[in-house]
């Protein structure tokens, strides 16, 4: 699936089944409760927490899931075609980058 893809797919699925876009202040409280959950998952499977017996199972790939999705509805409400964001993104950094990384002495 493309970014595009994915816009388009998440938009029909909120108009049918999700009814409408939660407005954009809420998918952003959303948004900060899902990344949340996954810097949970994150401190305890590679940092120094443990899980309870009862979040053993959980899954970081759905929770990532989680977080893609609200920011999907973020996009699309705001307008926003990601891939053109991302590109435009990349394009920056790169540039910005271009040494930084390569010159770090941490990285080496």
């Amino acid at each position: 699936m493309t970014i595009q893809e994915a816009q388009e797919t998440v938009d029909r699925w909120i108009n049918t089944t999700g009814i409408r876009y939660f407005n954009e202040l809420t998918n952003t409280a959303i948004l900060m409760e899902e990344v949340g959950e996954v810097a949970r998952i994150m401190s305890r499977r590679y940092g120094e927490q443990s899980f309870k017996k009862s979040d053993e199972q959980v899954d970081l790939g759905d929770e990532m899931a989680d977080v893609m999705f609200v920011l999907i509805c973020l996009a699309n409400q705001t307008g926003i075609n990601l891939t053109e964001a991302l590109e435009k993104n990349l394009v920056k950094k790169s540039i910005r980058d271009a040494d930084r990384h390569r010159n770090n002495e941490k990285l080496k």
